[in-house]
């Protein structure tokens, strides 16, 4: 592990700016900052992130269960900025440690969190964004040659995303790439619509992910089961598998119907400052 040294004061700057700019769009919206605990007790199962241990706890990868066990307990909406972590991610665009803020709307659908994506960037780059829409299903038709809503494939779904279909959208602007199929969705609630389908959408911008937006799952005995059914999926592959989220549980039936997105602060304010390498915008970073 490397330690890239400080960054430039310049950037330094700007990254403050960004931070600011965050804070004030979402105060003038009415949402409440708020702080969650960074080492958690019992980290959500999701398919392939792995949450740094610490002693008999973990990291978090996301403030997510906490944020939601305010909802349900009537927070009304919120934003949190703060690190997360995850073991194995280090390159270019990934850092083990990396900043993220995460919004939640209740009583909102994801019609919202379009909205205040293309908002938000456009305010914190300050020039107007239209984000350019494409479906998963048609873009992997056209791109991979599959439908993963015929013949799901988890494997085949995620080398082909990254091999295939993100090279593949555009380089330039704003995009959000939508309705992902179900599996692909451990925390989004089924589209009433199409069951093959799930409420979450990505956000690209300038070729580079940055946002992922979710309707949010409420039903708590869905969300046991797909917990369940992702701690089996990554004991057959001898992955490490983690405690339930009894308490987010117990609360999750109180939660009211939400729109919910986490976005990556590094990876805007790497485009903000018009470079590709995370360590240009990090303080201190381990590469």
């Amino acid at each position: 592990m490397e330690d890239t040294g400080p960054i430039l004061p310049e950037r330094l700057k700007r990254r403050a700016a960004v931070l600011r700019t965050i804070r004030a769009f979402f105060d003038r919206r009415g949402f409440t900052e708020v702080e969650t605990p960074v080492r958690i007790p019992a980290p959500a199962n999701e398919a392939f992130l792995e949450p740094p241990p610490s002693g008999d706890a973990w990291l978090r990868t996301s403030p997510e269960l906490h944020m939601k066990r305010l909802l349900a307990h009537g927070s009304g909406p919120i934003y949190q900025i703060g690190p997360c972590f995850r073991a194995g991610e280090r390159g270019r665009r990934h850092n083990p440690e990396f900043t993220l803020l995460e919004w939640y709307r209740p009583n909102e659908t994801i019609d919202a969190l379009y909205a205040d994506v293309a908002d938000l960037v456009s305010e914190v780059l300050g020039r107007p964004l239209v984000p350019r829409v494409f479906s998963v299903a048609e873009t992997y038709r056209r791109v991979a040659g599959w439908d993963p809503l015929e013949a799901w494939d988890e494997d085949r779904f995620d080398l082909d995303m990254a091999l295939k279909i993100e090279p593949a959208l555009p380089q330039e602007g704003l995009v959000y790439l939508t309705d992902y199929p179900a599996p692909a969705a451990a925390l989004a609630r089924l589209s009433p619509a199409d069951p093959r389908v799930a409420e979450r959408f990505e956000a690209y911008l300038d070729g580079m992910e940055i946002a992922n937006g979710y309707g949010e799952l409420v039903d708590a005995a869905e969300q046991r089961a797909r917990f369940e059914a992702t701690r089996a999926m990554r004991e057959a592959r001898g992955l490490p598998v983690y405690p339930l989220d009894e308490p987010f549980l117990r609360d999750l039936p109180a939660m009211p119907p939400t729109a919910g997105i986490a976005l990556g602060i590094d990876r805007l304010v790497m485009a903000a400052c018009g470079t590709r390498e995370i360590a240009d915008v990090r303080a201190f970073c381990e590469c």
